[in-house]
């Protein structure tokens, strides 16, 4: 179950400096993170673990340039669900988890239900996609999508 924010602990300037900075460059050796915190190396640790352990901070991951991996085409497709109750919005989220071009999917407030972002080589795979993968998810309706001609930002 996830956490609510009253889960979580209340966050003091170093940790929000530590975040900060790994946020940007989540390689960083300790000792680095530690100076650039105002901290010595073992208590900087310590909140480093805390932070982790309390669930504040989820993983650390490469970052990968998604053309050299033939991963060009992005596109966010809305989703309407023909049933919203709880039963059939877990089915629908256990499902879509198993889509690996599926890089987010988020349950929206609006006249849709989820948007998805989706990122293939191009769009022939994103139809593809679109008509094997997504518009055969539990409980979907419709779907509407909208094609990216250029990421401005994209982290």
């Amino acid at each position: 179950m996830a956490k609510t924010e009253q889960d979580f602990r209340q966050l003091d300037q170093f940790d929000l400096k530590i975040i900060a900075i790994l946020r940007e460059d989540g390689r960083i050796a300790i000792t680095d993170l530690a100076e650039r915190v105002g901290l010595s190396r073992t208590p900087c640790q310590q909140r480093l673990r805390r932070l982790i352990d309390d669930g504040v901070i989820l993983g650390f991951r490469a970052v990968f340039d998604p053309r050299p991996l033939g991963l060009e085409q992005i596109a966010f497709t809305e989703v309407k669900l023909s049933d919203t109750r709880e039963q059939a919005l877990q089915e629908f989220n256990q499902a879509v988890r198993r889509i690996d071009e599926v890089e987010e999917c988020h349950m929206i407030a609006s006249s849709f239900d989820y948007l998805l972002k989706v990122r293939t080589a191009d769009i022939a795979r994103y139809r593809e996609v679109l008509g094997e993968r997504i518009s055969r998810l539990p409980h979907v309706a419709s779907t509407s999508t909208f094609v990216v001609m250029e990421a401005v930002k994209d982290r």
